[in-house]
């Protein structure tokens, strides 16, 4: 199938992250369904045992397997995965050394999952290992398994350590099946098949983070990719109102003799309508102009920005769609 034109042509691997609380897991899932959409196929990975695809997508917890879980609009597939440490570790005994059976044995005796609490960076190799297994994949017949894998990472501060951990592990590892998988995970991780995405809210601390990812992102040659501002708010009001309002001319009265003509308050409480009106109509215009500063921080960092619409309630399935769309629109699938 042909690729579409978009912000990632070439790009097999999107790797996204985010400060928490900014939806990451969300723009991820929407991420996904857009990549699939006009019949294409896409794995949509999890490696933080939260469950949260599941949960965005209203079904049961996931196993560890992948499995179908949404029909594209256009009628692409989204396949998921639940990615799980010790079957990592068990799939990686067996493919390097025809373990299996051993390594279920070690994991009956707390083995496994002893290596993997004691050694957080091993945990990762695990998982970085299974996600870029499944962008080279192919079939029998040499195609592609999946058209692009989304993979819904740890947060923005732990993210160079996660995607760069099987750097370290080849530097330890001078040879034998340890080095070749961590040389197999960085062949995909560090090259232009891989774009690292940040979600962020138009707030100080989210905007920050993600300038200083990205910082982290280019200092450890990892590829960076675009910006997804998240849960934007849209003005109800006026420019020229909210820009008044931003330099204290906004009139009361005024908008008391507004509220009297339109017969929506009278006399006194026309009054006192206004001035509650008025006080929130301030914080409104010093709430954008705070998200305007952000939004040139954002701009200043180069990179692609997408902005995805606040649904006003909440993320159903409904509105995952929708902030699919937008992605698909704003052209970054």
């Amino acid at each position: 199938m042909k690729a579409r034109d978009t912000d990632w042509d070439g790009v097999r691997l999107h790797v996204v992250t985010g400060k928490g609380g900014t939806g990451k897991t969300t723009v991820a899932a929407a991420l996904a369904l857009a990549l699939a959409a006009g019949g294409r196929k896409v794995l949509l990975v999890e490696v933080e045992g939260r469950q949260g695809i599941a949960q965005i997508f209203d079904l049961p917890p996931l196993p560890y397997e992948e499995r179908k879980i949404a029909v594209a609009p256009g009628g692409g597939d989204v396949h998921a995965l639940a990615v799980d440490p010790e079957e990592a570790m068990l799939d990686y005994l067996e493919m390097f050394y025809g373990m299996r059976r051993a390594g279920r044995a070690l994991s009956k005796l707390g083995i496994v999952d002893f290596a993997t609490t004691i050694a957080p960076g091993f945990r990762d190799v695990l998982v970085t290992g299974k996600t870029t297994e499944a962008v080279r994949r192919r079939s029998k017949e040499g195609r592609r398994v999946y058209d692009a894998v989304v993979l819904d990472a740890p947060p923005t501060g732990r993210i160079v350590r996660f995607l760069n951990v099987t750097n370290e592990v080849a530097g330890l590892a001078r040879m034998g099946p340890i080095k070749n998988h961590a040389d197999l995970v960085n062949g995909v991780v560090a090259s232009p098949e891989t774009a690292v995405h940040f979600v962020t809210l138009l707030e100080e601390m989210p905007v920050q983070e993600t300038l200083d990812g990205l910082a982290e992102l280019r200092a450890a040659g990892l590829p960076p990719g675009g910006v997804f501002t998240n849960m934007v708010r849209t003005s109800l009001l006026p420019a020229e109102a909210v820009e008044a309002a931003a330099a204290g001319r906004f009139d009361p009265d005024e908008l008391a003799l507004g509220l009297k003509a339109a017969g929506l308050a009278d006399g006194a409480d026309a009054a006192a309508v206004a001035s509650a009106l008025t006080e929130e109509i301030v914080e409104h215009a010093r709430r954008t102009e705070l998200e305007r500063q952000e939004r040139a921080s954002l701009d200043a960092a180069g990179r692609p920005r997408y902005e995805l619409p606040l649904l006003p309630d909440g993320v159903d399935l409904a509105g995952l769609y929708e902030l699919a769309e937008s992605i698909r629109t704003q052209g970054a699938a």
